[in-house]
């Protein structure tokens, strides 16, 4: 069977084993690796997208599409630059912002299954969120779009859970523009990242008064402890610790509640009432 880009999915997908990406596997299975339906879940895209592709009539995948596949079928650099060849796309190069997730940081990701965690790259832009972070924060990785950034959330759009004071609130948001505004300079190349900012410009007069401005902290100055008001078990006081992949440019967001608490028992709830309704 000749190389092309539907073959390789097929061929990486059929050596994938389901339990090392979080599957959980039952009764007998006939196919060999992921079920085609398990890496479109994995990946977010339909099924039927999905089939298209491995079966060569849907072309030209997204460099977002390559990322997920690239991150769900847990490929190496090799493999990972092959994918995006056989796609008719260079891999991004590193004058662009980074969304990799490096199989080493994917198993990192993988021990914390159980808490809730987001990745944003360094325009803050959302990369992945498992399903404790969604049942946390109502479901973020359906957000498409402009509704994936940080930045927009917070300046323009609706926010998440967390409750800020007016003054916290204004803190957070100066510091996410000050982190966009280095990003910004580390990336100057970048097209993707200009049309951000400058629709970001359009939308919001305050974005525009705040990347103007002179701070140039990070919203890893913040402070740790949020309260975050879920519909179904109230408010909850929970430590948010943000880690940096310096190689990758990337934060690991992790939500965290001291063991024994009442604060640790509502969390543990949210993520049960959350996984099932998500699931459901």
């Amino acid at each position: 069977m000749d190389w092309d880009f539907g073959s390789a999915v097929r061929r990486f997908r059929e050596r994938v084993a389901p339990e090392t990406v979080g599957v959980p596997v039952g009764g007998r299975r006939r196919a060999v690796g992921l079920r085609r339906e398990e890496l479109a879940g994995l990946t977010g895209i339909s099924v039927d997208y999905l089939t298209r592709l491995e079966q060569g009539r849907a072309t030209s995948p997204s460099v977002q599409v390559l990322e997920a596949l690239a991150r769900a079928l847990r490929l190496g650099d090799g493999d990972r630059e092959l994918l995006f060849r056989l796609a008719g796309q260079a891999p991004p190069g590193a004058g662009v912002v980074p969304t990799r997730i490096t199989p080493s940081v994917q198993r990192l990701l993988d021990r914390l299954s159980h808490t809730p965690v987001a990745v944003h790259d360094a325009a803050w832009n959302l990369v992945v969120a498992n399903a404790p972070y969604d049942a946390l924060m109502g479901g973020a990785s359906a957000w498409r779009g402009i509704e994936r950034n940080a930045v927009w959330r917070h300046v323009v759009g609706p926010g998440n859970r967390t409750v800020h004071t007016p003054e916290e609130h204004a803190r957070f948001v100066s510091l996410l523009v000050a982190d966009l505004r280095l990003t910004a300079a580390r990336y100057p190349a970048d097209r993707g990242l200009a049309r951000q900012i400058a629709a970001l410009r359009s939308l919001s007069p305050r974005f525009v008064d705040l990347w103007e401005s002179a701070d140039t902290a990070s919203p890893q100055d913040q402070a740790r402890r949020k309260i975050v008001d879920h519909p179904d078990v109230g408010r909850l006081a929970l430590d948010c610790d943000t880690l940096i992949v310096a190689n990758d440019d990337l934060r690991i967001t992790v939500y965290t509640a001291e063991p024994g608490t009442a604060d640790a028992e509502r969390l543990e709830l949210a993520i049960v009432l959350g996984t099932q309704t998500l699931s459901g």
